[in-house]
């Protein structure tokens, strides 16, 4: 299955890439927020499912360069590069039954760049004014995906002390307490959908790309009696954008 994603990712790119001479194209940046959403779908254990279905969320901006030609009648592509860098961090939660301490927080950072190219399809309002359809893959690859886990717990004396673990999640690959989902895939591939509207230069899009490659990989962990399991999990890697821009070369 990703090598026939990969393989049409690449035939639409080299499509794409051979509207350099139509006379409708524009070269430009892109700047915008980024919501990147790890889900964790169905962890396939011998613990209780519903004790580890979780969505992450996270917030950033996304940047980067992109071409636009149009083919005939208003049908073309968009292509480009993009780089994110999001983040976030969980309420504190508790470990015990009883009273704030020990309690954990997780803070999370996550740097990726992407390749994209966009099918698109803008209807004239009027002249150099355009609403703007699009869909299209994008492949990613992760930079980094950090998460550093804080515990605070008190002494006798009431004084709160801090430990804090970091780690990449795309760089662990040993054998993992079963509460924690900490080995990624750095490739993932999507397909988005999404709308716009572009005045002369400048333009805006928005849109929700659907994660098409299960993001994590295969673990295997050891319980306390040193039992060893397997944990297939199953996943998605999504991601909302809206982007504002400018071409600063462009041709009417």
């Amino acid at each position: 299955m990703k090598k026939v994603l990969l393989t049409l990712f690449v035939a639409l790119v080299a499509v794409s890439a051979g509207a350099v001479d139509l006379p409708h194209q524009g070269l430009g940046i892109q700047i915008g927020w980024a919501q990147p959403i790890l889900r964790l779908n169905d962890p396939s254990t011998s613990f209780p499912k519903d004790s580890m279905v979780n969505v992450t969320k996270l917030n950033g901006v996304k940047i980067g360069l992109t071409y636009d030609a149009s083919y005939i009648a208003g049908f073309g592509s968009s292509m480009g590069i993009n780089y994110t860098m999001a983040g976030g961090h969980t309420a504190w939660k508790r470990k015990g039954l009883i009273g704030d301490y020990p309690r954990e927080q997780t803070h999370t950072m996550y740097y990726e760049f992407e390749v994209f190219v966009d099918w698109q399809y803008k209807f004239e309002l009027a002249r150099e004014t355009y609403i703007i359809l699009y869909t299209g893959p994008t492949l990613q690859c992760g930079v980094a995906y950090n998460s550093r886990l804080e515990v605070q717990e008190t002494d006798i004396y009431g004084d709160i002390h801090t430990t804090t673990t970091k780690t990449n999640r795309y760089d662990v690959h040993s054998e993992l307490s079963p509460e924690y989902n900490e080995d990624l895939r750095r490739l993932n591939v999507t397909w988005g959908v999404g709308a716009g509207f572009q005045y002369k230069r400048y333009f805006v899009r928005g849109g929700y790309d659907f994660g098409l490659i299960n993001p994590h990989a295969h673990q295997k962990f050891v319980n306390a009696l040193g039992q060893t399991y397997d944990r297939y999990t199953r996943g998605r890697l999504d991601q909302w954008s809206i982007k504002i821009g400018m071409y600063f070369w462009y041709e009417e």
